[in-house]
């Protein structure tokens, strides 16, 4: 439903399925197919039946290879960026719901900096990470630089943006980047998997979950604490938490309404 050039959607159990369906240019974003993308999560951030967005690539050579260089070469490059949401108008965007992403294949250059900025990463075994930039006079300013320094120690971050060589998921796993490896068969099934998971949960207190998270990272310990303390209270007296609690003292699956 609601399919455009390059992108596929389809809603199925809350979570929104959006895939990247340029597999002749390697699922490479150029500027119609990222304006796609960009308001298939904004619907998908619209509509409460939808829960949590699963992000992949069509075929198994790549997740996203980034910005179209082809469209670049004719028409100026930054034609995936969106104004204020970032490149796929997803790595500068401030989401509400979880993003899962499933690593079909290679994801470079844009294609990674919009796995950085996702929630969730599974990835099949054969898969590549890599910021290949500065091989093309460019650096990976969309948020690739920006989230590896906060991700990983400075001479690994370094390494993988200077010299631009791709590293495999299983190294990007060891890292802490992906969450996942998983064999290419199973990289749907498990992707799928955990969105019904989260899907089924209640979507304030995952929300809550994900910016206590960010905004942790960030803030001293502290102020992290009163922030988490603040809304933590909240939690405790919502219905949210009387049905889990109660859920769990009646021995049953726990109901969540929104």
């Amino acid at each position: 439903m609601g399919d455009t050039p390059g992108l596929l959607v389809e809603h199925r159990d809350g979570v929104a399925i959006l895939t990247i369906a340029r597999e002749a240019r390697r699922n490479a974003l150029d500027a119609a197919t990222s304006a796609a993308l960009d308001a298939a999560v904004d619907a998908a951030e619209a509509d409460p039946a939808l829960r949590v967005l699963l992000l992949t690539g069509a075929g198994d050579r790549a997740f996203c290879s980034g910005m179209d260089l082809k469209e670049a070469a004719e028409s100026g490059a930054g034609q995936g960026l969106i104004p204020r949401r970032g490149f796929g108008g997803l790595t500068e965007r401030r989401r509400r719901k979880p993003l899962i992403v499933a690593l079909n294949g290679a994801a470079v250059a844009g294609g990674f900096e919009i796995m950085l900025a996702a929630d969730i990463v599974i990835a099949a075994e054969h898969a590549v990470l890599g910021l290949p930039e500065v091989k093309r006079g460019l650096f990976a300013f969309a948020g690739g630089i920006q989230r590896l320094a906060r991700s990983v120690p400075r001479a690994t971050a370094l390494g993988l943006i200077l010299t631009g060589e791709p590293i495999p998921a299983r190294r990007a796993w060891e890292l802490g980047l992906v969450t996942e490896v998983v064999p290419a068969a199973g990289l749907m099934p498990r992707a799928l998997e955990i969105a019904a998971m989260l899907a089924g949960y209640d979507a304030a207190t995952l929300e809550r979950a994900r910016a206590l998270h960010d905004f942790a990272a960030a803030a001293p310990i502290d102020e992290s604490l009163r922030f988490g303390r603040a809304w933590g209270e909240e939690t405790l007296r919502s219905a949210a938490a009387r049905e889990g609690i109660g859920a769990y003292a009646e021995g049953r699956e726990a109901k969540f309404d929104g």
